[in-house]
């Protein structure tokens, strides 16, 4: 069939498809399509999804800019935002989405808040998305960029009550706020389901309270504030906390009672303490988990069963304990399995990501601890669990502190049906590395059933066990690696 018969039934479908089709493209592209004829120029003014990114623009991903590039590039966010949101149909009146990515520079945000406060005052916006970045990304702010941002961002959002009052999603990052500014912001933005905060604080004794009636997700990383108070967040279902500076129990949960999915990530120094979890998540009843060492100590206590750790675990379905260090015995993790009597899933990393961790000696030596595991009662694993139908790992070596976990929880699940044990996952940065490290993976045939005699040997077990290289990684595990 030749191009000008594939045109021809292109332009035959009716606006309304067509219209979709534009709607599936990225903003750029769909209105690049009105030079076509002036057909295709009326139906990018129709658009119902509309989403402009600052990082379309970009040369590169970052996260470091040049000045010039910065500049560059929100201009043309700005000139691209006013003149999509200026010609659009008038009769159409409803906006899907309308997601906005740029940098809080110059006057370009203002410009920005005019085009979408003149919107939303003369369209349904059903969802509206303010993605705000700065120049410097968080390893370049020192205290005097970070009030300088906050500041800027304050003056932004009091300018356009109106904008900010349509979000549902707000993600910000690098700002020093006022004692009273985050507040402000949650009473001002009605709508928001999903606000991110990286890099931000209102001062270090600060403690963050968050009431709202509509937050489904929130994500807080790397902020220095002294405890997160959940007052009343009776929508909230996803919550991810990264990053925190106490380790005295920093996050308290009120009203929320449809939290079903909790990340918590943190590097635990030195000096300090490890939490239980049966006091830090207090007031929750979990589905899905996800605990985050970052290749360092284990800041996780296990506990004995008690009926305030049974409560908390007791709709627990899904667990990820993402980069725990090599070399150190896992049994500790099996407090979870034991107390978790529903759980279906368990998902393993192990990794010393050396390019992401601190490998300076001197450094080390000063805030890390060299010893990293954490020791559990090996008597007090000895149970049984009916409900455990999969487990994953990834960074398996045929190490003895494997095989023998491996064996401890096929012995505890009675029901488990799948293994998965992947080789260490790939990072080019840490194969540059000049620390490389020996790694044994079964990856011969005979290698794999000596593997698997050693994992089976006297259990009775129907599991089929996997070895997957990363390489043939499949969609699900990947997936389910990053959540929640």
């Amino acid at each position: 069939m030749g191009k000008g018969n594939r045109d021809d039934m292109l332009s035959n479908l009716p606006d309304d498809i067509l219209v979709n089709i534009l709607d599936r493209l990225d903003v750029t592209y769909a209105v690049r399509t009105s030079i076509l004829s002036r057909r295709w120029s009326r139906l990018s003014t129709k658009l119902s999804r509309l989403t402009i990114s600052v990082l379309d623009f970009l040369p590169h991903n970052g996260p470091i800019f040049e000045i010039d590039e910065v500049v560059r590039s929100n201009a043309a966010v700005v000139e691209a935002t006013t003149s999509i949101l200026a010609h659009r149909d008038s009769t159409r009146k409803t906006i899907h989405l309308l997601s906005m990515t740029f940098f809080l520079k110059d006057s370009d945000h203002i410009s920005i808040g005019h085009a979408v406060a003149k919107t939303m005052a003369t369209h349904k916006v059903e969802m509206a998305e303010f993605n705000i970045m700065t120049e410097r990304d968080a390893t370049q702010c020192d205290d005097d960029n970070l009030a300088s941002y906050g500041k800027k961002f304050i003056l932004f959002f009091d300018a356009f009550p109106d904008a900010f009052g349509g979000l549902t999603r707000l993600h910000l990052e690098n700002l020093r706020f006022g004692e009273s500014d985050i507040t402000n912001v949650l009473i001002v933005c009605k709508r928001l389901k999903d606000l991110r905060l990286m890099n931000c604080d209102s001062g270090e004794t600060t403690t963050l309270q968050v009431d709202h009636s509509q937050l489904s997700d929130l994500t807080i990383g790397d902020c220095l504030f002294a405890e997160l108070l959940l007052n009343s967040v009776p929508k909230l279902t996803r919550l991810a906390f990264e990053g925190w500076i106490s380790f005295h129990y920093p996050l308290s949960v009120g009203d929320a009672p449809l939290l079903e999915a909790v990340k918590l990530n943190n590097v635990a120094l030195s000096w300090h303490k490890m939490v239980e979890l049966s006091k830090f998540l207090c007031g929750t009843s979990v589905r899905d988990l996800k605990l985050g060492f970052k290749c360092e100590k284990i800041w996780v206590q296990p506990e004995c069963l008690t009926k305030s750790l049974a409560s908390v675990f007791r709709q627990l379905r899904f667990v990820n304990l993402d980069e725990i260090p090599e070399g150190y015995d896992l049994t500790w993790t099996l407090f979870i399995l034991k107390a978790a009597p529903l759980l279906k899933e368990l998902y393993i990393t192990v990794w010393d990501h050396l390019c992401k961790m601190v490998t300076d000696e001197e450094k080390r030596k000063e805030r890390f601890s060299e010893e990293k595991g954490v020791e559990w009662e090996s008597s007090a694993s000895d149970f049984h669990h009916e409900n455990l139908v999969t487990l994953v790992m990834f960074g398996f070596q045929s190490e003895e502190y494997m095989v023998s976990y491996i064996r401890r929880v096929m012995e505890a699940a009675a029901n488990l049906e799948e293994v998965f044990l992947y080789h260490r996952l790939a990072c080019r940065k840490c194969l540059d590395n000049s620390r490389k490290q020996p790694f044994k993976f079964p990856w011969t045939k005979r290698q794999r059933l000596s593997v698997k005699k050693r994992i089976t040997d006297g259990i009775d077990s129907f599991a089929i066990i996997h070895f997957p290289t990363t390489a043939g990684l499949r969609s699900d595990h990947k997936a389910k690696k990053n959540y929640p």
